[in-house]
């Protein structure tokens, strides 16, 4: 036994069949989750009534759901593509109106599904067998949840079918002549396709190149000779259709042109250094994606490309701006710990609304505003993709894990890779998922109404006056008390309004910054703890909608913070354009405050900084319960989520083991530490 043991050949079988099963589980479950997705995409765009959907498709329809022949394709700013595009599109629209939504929506599903395949297997090589196997699904599912997918599945939009035929013409189609082709219609129906012309030509395949710009001029002329006013009308009098689809300077118009417009630079000199900018940009793209496509990553080199043709288009709405998603295959970092920065923003600024990618401040509206233009433009000429020859390409500079301490419970932590890293994470991307996470944060507890307007305050007063008698019960009652002793002393009543309005995101965010810099080991732990407890805390929003004592008509409460309350208006304390004001039960508020004096009590190398962090949740509890904002029970609430949220960053990361860390390894010094982050 012993000598069947040594050999390993029994316990490799073993692990590689038990290896095997899980890939081909994950699999299976991530192709679950693929069509889970497209079939929810179906079902949204077949479910909105007609009129309110496929909007740009039902351009072509007549009253009686049959193809609307007489006028001009643009007639109706709503048609975009170009006068090819409408010249194939005119043998779809004879059909019913219904069965024309049906087979369009299908149609596009499988376009996106075949768009998937196609990509991920034209992955740079080599590629391990887990990629290869989980890749399709994986591809497939980013796409039917990117934005470019579903505003075009929802406009009935053709912007799939020129990226499709790029990657045919690249990766599937053989011969050049046959590449060039494919490539060739792609740019008659999206014009700025014809960047990747240079790039087959500067590549080697020159004929694929030339067939390129001559299907192209082939299939425009024979539009042009269809359909002359139409032609006339999209690349002369709207300039290769600026102006079609909405206002140039719209927010939706991703390219140099709206950004420009929207920064007021307008007429001759807009022009001048929008085709300035554009050729800087055009030049940059392409010599960086030859540079790629030498190095064997023809895939990145097709994504710069396409970046770049987002960039320097005169208009890119959203449906066009899947190029940017492709972008994603690029690697970027030479650490372990920063290859994840990239394709999480890419995904992030592809599947999300700008709003929740950064905060709602005048001072970053600029960015705000431009910022899938902006990730475009980074790709196409300025984000550092590693060259397979790179020793960092496939061994990037492993992360750094404390030694695991032995818990007091057994199967804690619950996997083995939930282990302590030594070093800190990318600040790029965690001040980008602090964002998002907080962003949907809001999002949920504005959604956590308890039902209707009305129907929710009336349940939200309901669980306060239970909770009044609860209190009242436990002879805890101490709100109408406490508020109106305060509110007859100005200097208190001033001081718990500051101290309830002023700490309670600075604090919290102070303490991660300075952990951040200062204990990267202990930040991780904090950081988990803290996002178990206010995820809790979105349960207790949701299940348990509360109104605080200030909002209770009958109670007397005077509300220091918020002014008086008109109680004669009918929607008084319901939602805001920036919180659930029912939102009260588990009070945040004191939840995080305890969790920083928690942090601070546990961290601070001296009695007097634990001492000062302990005062924090006392000042807090007392500003909540003074100004009629929480109940007593409120911040009970608070305590037990955050106790809840520090027993699951045990159960799923261990003890927090930051003596036997710093024991083992004492490059947790800041100086050694930021060494080693910055190799």
């Amino acid at each position: 036994m012993a000598n069947v043991e040594r050999s390993g050949r029994p316990a490799d079988a073993f692990g590689a069949s038990a290896e095997g099963a899980r890939l081909r589980a994950a699999r299976l479950a991530l192709w679950a989750v693929a069509a889970v997705l497209a079939i929810r995409e179906m079902a949204v765009v077949l479910t909105t009534p007609s009129g309110d959907r496929l909007t740009d498709l039902e351009t072509w329809v007549g009253p009686h759901g049959v193809l609307h022949v007489k006028g001009s394709l643009y007639d109706s700013t709503r048609f975009t593509g170009t006068p090819f595009a409408g010249l194939v599109l005119k043998p779809l629209t004879r059909s019913a109106e219904q069965a024309l939504g049906w087979g369009w929506t299908f149609g596009t599903l499988l376009l996106v599904a075949a768009l998937g395949l196609i990509a991920a297997r034209a992955l740079p090589q080599p590629v391990s067998r887990r990629t290869s196997l989980l890749a399709a699904p994986v591809a497939i599912s980013l796409l039917m949840v990117s934005l470019p997918v579903r505003n075009a599945l929802w406009l009935g939009q053709t912007s799939i079918i020129p990226v499709l035929l790029v990657l045919l013409g690249c990766f599937t189609v053989r011969g050049e002549r046959t590449s060039g082709l494919c490539i060739g219609v792609a740019a008659a129906l999206q014009p700025t396709v014809l960047l990747f012309a240079p790039l087959l030509w500067f590549t080697g395949r020159r004929r694929a190149a030339l067939t390129t710009a001559g299907t192209f001029a082939a299939c425009t002329a024979l539009a042009w000779a269809a359909m002359p006013h139409d032609s006339y009308t999209y690349w002369v009098h709207h300039m290769a259709g600026v102006g079609l689809g909405g206002k140039a300077d719209a927010l939706g118009n991703q390219s140099l042109h709206g950004a420009l417009l929207r920064l007021d630079l307008t007429g001759p000199l807009e022009i001048a250094l929008f085709l300035a900018l554009s050729a800087v940009v055009v030049a940059l793209a392409v010599r960086r994606a030859v540079r790629y496509a030498h190095d064997g990553q023809l895939l990145l080199a097709v994504a710069i490309t396409g970046c770049a043709a987002v960039t320097v288009s005169p208009t890119t709405w959203q449906h066009q701006l899947l190029w940017l998603l492709l972008a994603v295959v690029g690697r970027v970092g030479r650490r372990a710990s920063d290859r994840y920065v990239w394709p999480v923003a890419v995904v992030l600024v592809t599947t999300l609304p700008a709003k929740m990618m950064l905060p709602n401040m005048p001072v970053v509206y600029p960015l705000r505003d431009n910022l899938v233009l902006l990730a475009a433009l980074a790709a196409a000429t300025a984000v550092p993709f590693l060259s397979r020859t790179s020793p960092y390409y496939r061994t990037p500079i492993a992360t750094e894990y404390a030694p695991q301490v032995p818990a007091r419970f057994g199967r804690v932590p619950p996997a083995p890779f939930l282990r302590r890293v030594l070093t800190r994470p990318n600040l790029l991307l965690e001040l980008l998922l602090i964002r998002v996470v907080y962003a949907a944060y809001q999002q949920v507890r504005l959604a956590a109404t308890g039902g209707t307007i009305s129907g929710g305050r009336a349940r939200a007063e309901h669980h306060g006056h239970i909770v009044l008698d609860v209190e009242r019960f436990l002879h805890i009652d101490v709100e109408h008390w406490a508020n109106h002793a305060v509110v007859k002393v100005g200097w208190l009543r001033d001081f718990f309004d500051f101290y309830y309005e002023s700490f309670h995101f600075v604090v919290p965010l102070a303490v991660l910054a300075v952990l951040y810099w200062r204990r990267p080991v202990d930040y991780r732990w904090a950081r988990a703890s803290l996002g178990f407890a206010t995820f809790l805390a979105l349960i207790g929003f949701w299940l348990f909608p509360l109104a605080p004592p200030r909002l209770m008509p009958t109670l007397g409460i005077i509300d220091t913070v918020h002014g008086v309350q008109d109680f004669s208006k009918p929607d008084y304390g319901t939602l805001t354009a920036l919180t659930n004001q029912y939102a009260a039960m588990p009070s945040l508020h004191f939840g995080w405050a305890l969790w920083c004096g928690l942090v601070i009590a546990v961290v601070a190398p001296k009695w007097w900084m634990k001492a000062l962090g302990l005062l924090h949740p006392l000042f807090t509890v007392s500003a909540i319960v003074a100004t009629g904002n929480h109940w007593v029970l409120d911040a009970v609430g608070g305590a037990l989520v955050v106790g809840a949220g520090f027993g699951l960053s045990y159960v799923f990361q261990g003890p927090r083991a930051a003596v036997a860390a710093a024991s083992v390894r004492p490059a947790l010094e800041p100086d050694r530490l930021s060494a080693a982050d910055t190799r």
